[in-house]
């Protein structure tokens, strides 16, 4: 589920921001996550956000946190919240899953500004990604877990016109 559903549900999902990070070859970003094995298992960095945090200033935390990435240059956001569900195995986890139906998440699109070598995976100590590699954005959809891909074809449509 990509479009905004009623305001009067929209409590129902986690606060979440989601960040896409082009190069300077409009490439974007995309890491493995760590300790999920198989194909679908890529995604942007992305996570919540803290009670009366700034949308974006909880983006470059988040990434920060995830990448070790702070030089960037804002270049977009999304308007209006993109929502996913979770699937009922997410449900069940309740670390993931508790007291929310799914994800409600603010995307922002950030040039990055710095080389390769600024990327650490272990910036924060827990850490998101084992992997990381830039990519063509249309690829994107095709390394993603099936639940978010809805969401992630309404963000590249707002964000292809970037590069």
């Amino acid at each position: 589920m990509t479009d905004t559903p009623h305001t009067d549900t929209l409590d129902a999902y986690r606060p979440n921001v989601g960040i896409v990070v082009f190069n300077r070859d409009n490439q974007v970003w995309i890491g493995k996550r760590f300790g999920v094995g198989g194909h679908f298992s890529w995604q942007f960095p992305q996570g919540g956000v803290d009670k009366g945090e700034d949308l974006e200033a909880a983006a470059l935390r988040e990434l920060y946190e995830e990448t070790g990435i702070r030089s960037v240059t804002l270049l977009g956001r999304t308007q209006d919240w993109v929502v996913y569900d979770f699937p009922p195995e997410v449900l069940a986890n309740k670390k993931i899953g508790r007291n929310f139906k799914g994800q409600k998440q603010i995307w922002f699109a950030y040039r990055f500004d710095g080389e390769d070598t600024e990327v650490d995976l272990e910036a924060h100590g827990e850490q998101e990604f084992e992997r990381w590699e830039w990519c063509d954005l249309e690829t994107v959809i095709d390394r993603v877990v099936s639940f978010k891909r809805d969401s992630y074809r309404t963000v590249i449509g707002q964000f292809q016109n970037l590069i």
